[in-house]
């Protein structure tokens, strides 16, 4: 089970990524794209290209987590990056 908190942040990558990837590939997405920390705690989503599949990066203390989800119709919504950022959008 996840427990995250009032002060777990929640990080989307706004650039889609291949989601064929697991933790490694993940991991190295949010420190060397992001300049994250994935062991902080916060929640790190990625999205495919169709965005109808996302996958969430989470460190609970004792590992990673990678949870996902398959939309059977529609897609993920958010903001678009601008060409010139990198991956990182902050959610509330």
């Amino acid at each position: 089970m996840l427990n995250v908190s009032g002060t777990t942040r929640v990080l989307v990558a706004t650039t889609p990524v291949d989601l064929r990837s697991s933790f490694n590939r993940l991991y190295s997405i949010v420190v060397e794209q992001l300049k994250g920390d994935p062991l902080s705690g916060h929640l790190f989503v990625f999205t495919n290209g169709r965005r109808n599949r996302i996958k969430v990066l989470y460190w609970d203390g004792d590992g990673l987590w990678v949870c996902a989800k398959r939309l059977e119709q529609g897609r993920f919504t958010w903001a678009r990056a601008q060409a010139k950022e990198k991956l990182l959008a902050q959610a509330a």
